[in-house]
């Protein structure tokens, strides 16, 4: 049986529609070459139009380009 706290800390990815990967729980983020990405949040929405100035991390652009998943 798991507690509340281990249900929390359980890695969860979320595909936003035409938006971006939210990225819940207990996750290591790491760049390319294996450097760990800072992360302050238990969520955090990374990127998926390529267009971000704050990659990893989503800033919103997805919404001004009119990106559009499958």
């Amino acid at each position: 049986m798991t507690s509340m706290r281990e249900e929390q800390d359980l890695p969860e990815i979320v595909a936003c529609p035409n938006g971006p990967l939210l990225v819940r729980g207990n996750v290591r983020i790491v760049t390319p070459d294996g450097e760990p990405v800072p992360r302050d949040r238990r969520t955090v929405a990374l990127c998926r139009c390529g267009v971000s100035t704050l990659k990893p991390y989503c800033d919103g652009t997805h919404k001004a380009i009119n990106f559009r998943t499958e």
